[in-house]
């Protein structure tokens, strides 16, 4: 999760269906946004602006798939894994839990997309 993101604000992302069914697309493959478009059944423009929110929040990650025939083109990565929400002496408290592909990892999958 960003830095930044306050998990107040990672909720209100989350409350919103277009914005789940993104994370659920692309946390078993990473996907474009064409294609993200196709399997959740949304326009163009409401996915690229969830997808801006997501990434924004730490909870998609974006990366260059480039294929054999030297086209390339942007795809997205689910990071997001938990959120814990907790109740204790009146006070709610959250915890959001994404995970980061670093740069090793991120070379082997675009090596093995090759």
């Amino acid at each position: 999760m960003s830095e930044d993101s306050d998990p107040t604000n990672v909720l209100s992302v989350l409350d919103d269906g277009h914005a789940r069914a993104i994370l659920a697309a692309a946390s078993t493959e990473p996907m474009s946004a064409s294609e993200l478009t196709e399997t959740c059944d949304a326009s163009k423009a409401t996915v690229y602006r969830r997808i801006d929110d997501l990434t924004d929040h730490g909870l998609l990650e974006e990366s260059i798939d480039v294929s054999a025939d030297g086209n390339h083109h942007r795809v997205y990565r689910t990071t997001f894994r938990e959120l814990t929400l907790d109740l204790e002496d009146g006070e709610f408290t959250t915890a959001v839990e994404c995970e980061s592909e670093d740069v090793a990892d991120r070379f082997t999958r675009m090596w093995e997309g090759l």
